[in-house]
């Protein structure tokens, strides 16, 4: 009698684990089930190591705008790690991580050793913040094109695989070089770098390029340029604007249109806009996208 019951308990069960395997995936306790459409927006913010058009130095104010915006993923540029006494030898990145409650990873692309013995290392470079957790992240070192006399800073694209509720999203943040064969050189670069994944890829970032540059024109072939795409082609970026304080002038206006934020052709663009704020010599830009939830790709590896 006893095994009888014993193995219509277990049937029970199993007929019980079927019935909820059949029930839609939402039903099971899935909010983001296989088609559900995710808002997701992000910033590309060149914060100039903190230093306002005012000349100082404070990144509790680079934190409020970045808070405000309500971004959830942010490609930072010009970031610095222990740098100097110019940022007081903070970790940047790490620090605006904490403040804002983030996961974040950091690209140095300029590593010097430090002004004083068993100081940290001197870095710079560009940085990733995210609401989501970051899976697998790679520092890539472009082409520097080296010219006596001239800017040769190494340049630098940072690539994060981010889980967005289930969708593994390649987002990459990057500070282009002043010259132009060099930064078309990195364009090629970075369509490479990402075409060696299926999953889909968000590129943010201070171009130094204007969208008419052969650079530009390159990338986009290959990816949405988000502001062009919403009608904005003025939305200019840099110089920030600069108001005196003491004469009321106004210094300076944004002219050009530097910074951007490109996307593969299938993720849907629902908006765009430009931050005023003085906090740093470049205006930060926003855009919200609508993922589909889809299986992911990640192999563990971030390819």
């Amino acid at each position: 009698m006893k095994r009888a019951l014993k193995y219509v308990f277990q049937l029970l069960l199993f007929i019980g684990l079927i019935s909820s395997l059949a029930l839609p995936a939402d039903a099971r306790g899935n909010s983001h089930a296989k088609g559900k459409e995710i808002p997701l927006k992000v910033m590309s913010f060149n914060i100039a190591h903190g230093r306002g058009q005012d000349g100082v130095v404070d990144l509790q104010r680079t934190a409020e705008v970045i808070r405000t915006s309500g971004a959830d993923i942010i490609g930072l540029q010009e970031v610095d790690k222990h740098w100097s006494s110019r940022s007081n030898f903070v970790d940047q990145a790490k620090w605006l991580a904490e403040d804002l409650g983030m996961h974040y990873v950091y690209g140095a692309n300029l590593d010097l050793e430090p002004t004083e013995e068993g100081n940290p290392r001197r870095q710079y470079g560009n940085a990733i913040l995210s609401k989501y957790p970051i899976l697998h992240y790679e520092n890539h070192h472009l082409t520097t094109v080296f010219v006596p006399g001239a800017n040769n800073e190494q340049r630098g694209l940072l690539e994060a695989v981010i889980n967005v509720k289930g969708n593994h999203l390649r987002f990459f943040s990057t500070h282009l070089g002043l010259k132009d064969e060099e930064r078309l050189i990195s364009a090629e670069e970075m369509i490479d770098i990402i075409d060696a994944s299926q999953k889909n890829s968000i590129i943010v970032g201070d171009m130094n390029a204007r969208a008419n540059f052969p650079e530009m024109e390159r990338l986009t072939e290959r990816f949405h340029d988000v502001f062009a795409e919403k009608g904005m082609d003025e939305a200019f970026t840099f110089p920030a604007p600069w108001i005196d304080p003491e004469t009321g002038e106004t210094i300076k206006t944004p002219s050009s249109r530097i910074d951007f934020i490109l996307a593969d052709k299938n993720i849907e663009i629902e908006n765009a806009e430009v931050v005023t704020t003085s906090v740093s010599d470049h205006l930060p830009i926003v855009s919200t996208f609508i993922l589909k939830k889809e299986k992911p790709f990640y192999n563990g590896q971030g390819k």
